[in-house]
């Protein structure tokens, strides 16, 4: 019985992944979530209680896009930051709409919605689920680090009971680099992971929400500043005690 479980949970899980290659995604990993629920805001607790993965999704950004950041948010990547939030939000609605039609239960999150807006906190994070997810890590400048694109992707999630094989969780560092560091005009970033200072942050993005034609909290300074090393040909390697692993597969 556990084989067959097994072959199912693997079919399953195969299954959205083309899915999601064929909406645009570039990155599908999936998250057991019992120890993340606890963290879930203004959801009703007894849908959440009987789901027990997220499946992460991640977009690419576009590198000229990000390029052309300078010390404050552009129309472009406004635009483009929008774009790919409708990306990904599509694609949760398709795979949450498969999961359905299978006699399970999905929930996607929206990609880019706050429900707290002095914690900038949405229903849930998208970043813990995708580090849970196996997709990178958490860095100085409070986001996802991919291995090979950085900081520069954006994430949803859609929260399910489908049966499906959890990735292990990803548990690398930024180790020496401090590049978003030393280019955060808000000097929120510390070099210390947990001293990230979102107090700081916000009032920047508000900053910017103010002026010029931006309207909008958003920065994407420090996204610029960490790129990942961009080239699947070289890989990031991550040293986990005395296994090396390498990511190659964006998808895989």
């Amino acid at each position: 019985m556990k084989i067959k479980d097994a072959a199912h949970k693997k079919a399953n899980t195969e299954g959205l992944k083309r899915e999601s290659r064929q909406l645009g995604i570039d990155l599908f990993g999936v998250a057991d979530i019992s120890d993340l629920k606890k963290h879930f805001l203004q959801l009703d607790q007894k849908i959440v209680h009987a789901l027990s993965y997220g499946i992460s999704l991640g977009v690419r950004l576009l590198k000229p896009v990000i390029d052309d950041i300078q010390d404050r948010p552009t129309p472009l990547y406004l635009h483009h930051y929008r774009q790919v939030n409708y990306l990904l939000d599509r694609a949760a609605l398709s795979l949450a709409r498969t999961i359905q039609e299978k006699g399970f239960t999905a929930l996607p999150i929206a990609a880019s919605q706050v429900i707290d807006w002095e914690g900038q906190k949405g229903h849930v994070s998208h970043k813990a689920i995708a580090i849970a997810a196996g997709h990178g890590w958490l860095g100085r400048n409070n986001l996802l680090v991919h291995p090979l694109y950085g900081a520069q992707v954006r994430l949803v999630t859609v929260l399910t009971d489908y049966p499906l094989i959890a990735n292990e969780p990803f548990k690398g560092k930024c180790g020496s680099c401090s590049q978003c560091i030393a280019v955060c005009p808000a000097q929120a970033i510390k070099e210390d992971v947990t001293a990230f200072d979102h107090r700081k942050c916000f009032e920047m993005l508000r900053g910017f929400k103010n002026s010029g034609n931006i309207g909008h909290y958003i920065c994407g300074i420090c996204v610029k500043a960490c790129a990942g090393t961009g080239n699947k040909a070289q890989p990031y390697k991550l040293n986990r005690g005395k296994k090396v692993n390498t990511v190659k597969k964006p998808l895989a």
